[in-house]
């Protein structure tokens, strides 16, 4: 069939959501689908290009240009309403790729809503996090407790806090009219986990959704050739932290849950420094930077284990699945999507979101019983395997059949769906 998949943002942008795109897309064309991706324009990129058997198409939205409106200048954001500009350039690749299936990722779907109407193609959207229903995405009401869902009352100042009043009311609002239209016109929700499905509201609703987490390659676990910042590393077993270094991660519970440790082994953190990342770090600590992806899996191989103390619900965390690719245990939080990857007391454990004493007892526990370490270890490669490419494109693939013909298919709104 002939699947367009559509992301705000894609390679050299990167990020868990751009390498899932990727990573699906090629999956899909070693399968003999004709593929192509519609994304944002990224400076420096050309406008159109191959990604192997992938056709990549880079395209231009009117918010996109406005450079005051976006934090980062490096990721300007699809906004959660249709931008002008985006919608007719998407006009314009819908008549030029003529796809079966539209796959959107994040808010860039927005901007598809008001022509899907007008062609045959069926539409399909990931949602990887909680963006269906909170102007935010984190799902964290005023940055620093667990929403308990969404009421207008409540978004509004919330989401003045983050971006201010002017942007706040133009996403909130947008927001809340791009979900009341697409929960009526989108053929199928992926949500990528049930923290997701119950968030946004699919659970108690009408629109048709399946649980499918987001994937790592076949092949994740082969390394490649050794880059020269792995010198920087440890050469005795070491913790491994990997992500944005901020406190919606988790990373002031792991500093105050780490200096809690009987002779502990170095503290490694790889990922982004951001406004709210510590300004020092114990001298046990090592702190790295911009590492490519391919060191951060041979990281991930030379870790004694890894920890991801998330409080906000993470939708579904990639770096867990290549943790346990790598073969490795992992102490999460008991949030947002990691119980679904998390089988806790045997892949590895769950501790509560914020909780620097159970986060030390469990991190020392793996230190202080090498045994229950090594079992989970074991545990977690075979895990990983329904996490891989070759199980979890499948599932994708049935919903795009599904989609297709739904004379054909299984009743799904709503559904009860497995995980794994």
């Amino acid at each position: 069939m002939r699947v367009l998949l559509l992301s705000q943002f894609y390679p050299p942008a990167i990020g868990g959501e751009e390498r899932h795109v990727r990573n699906l897309g090629r999956a899909l064309a070693q399968r003999g689908h004709d593929v192509s991706i519609g994304t944002l324009m990224n400076a420096g990129s050309p406008g159109s290009e191959l990604d192997g058997a992938v056709r990549v198409h880079r395209l231009r939205g009117t918010i996109q240009r406005l450079s005051a409106l976006h934090a980062d200048s490096e990721r300007r954001h699809a906004p959660p309403f249709p931008d002008p500009e985006l919608v007719f350039a998407l006009k314009r690749l819908i008549a030029q790729e003529r796809p079966d299936v539209v796959h959107a990722h994040n808010w860039i779907y927005a901007s598809f809503l008001p022509i899907k109407p007008l062609g045959r193609a069926r539409l399909v959207v990931t949602l990887h996090d909680y963006g269906l229903v909170c102007a935010k995405k984190n799902f964290m009401h005023l940055g620093t407790d667990l929403c308990d869902g969404p009421q207008l009352a409540k978004c509004l100042p919330c989401a003045a806090a983050h971006y201010g009043t002017t942007k706040a009311i133009a996403t909130t609002l947008g927001n809340c009219a791009s979900s009341f239209l697409a929960r009526r016109v989108v053929d199928r929700f992926i949500a990528v986990s049930h923290a997701v499905a119950r968030h946004t509201g699919l659970t108690d609703g009408h629109a048709p959704y399946e649980v499918i987490p987001n994937f790592v390659p076949d092949d994740v676990g082969v390394l490649g050739a050794e880059d020269p910042c792995l010198r920087e590393l440890p050469e005795e077993n070491f913790i491994l932290f990997v992500g944005d270094m901020m406190r919606l991660k988790g990373i002031d519970v792991l500093l105050s849950a780490y200096a809690r440790l009987e002779q502990a082994p170095p503290l490694v953190l790889i990922g982004r420094r951001l406004a709210d990342t510590p300004a020092e770090f114990p001298p046990n600590v090592r702190v790295f930077s911009n590492w490519p992806h391919a060191a951060i899996m041979h990281a991930w191989h030379r870790s004694l284990f890894g920890v991801l103390p998330s409080v906000g619900p993470e939708a579904c965390a990639t770096v867990i699945m290549e943790a346990m690719a790598s073969g490795k245990a992992v102490v999460a939080t008991d949030v947002g999507g990691m119980p679904d990857l998390v089988d806790h007391g045997k892949t590895g454990l769950l501790v509560p979101p914020g909780d620097a004493p159970a986060l030390a007892r469990a991190m020392q526990a793996f230190l202080n019983d090498r045994a229950l370490l090594t079992r989970m270890e074991s545990r977690s490669l075979a895990r990983v395997e329904r996490l891989k490419a070759g199980a979890v494109v499948t599932r994708i693939e049935q919903v795009y059949h599904d989609v297709l013909h739904p004379a054909t298919a299984q009743d799904h709104a709503p559904c009860a769906p497995t995980f794994g």
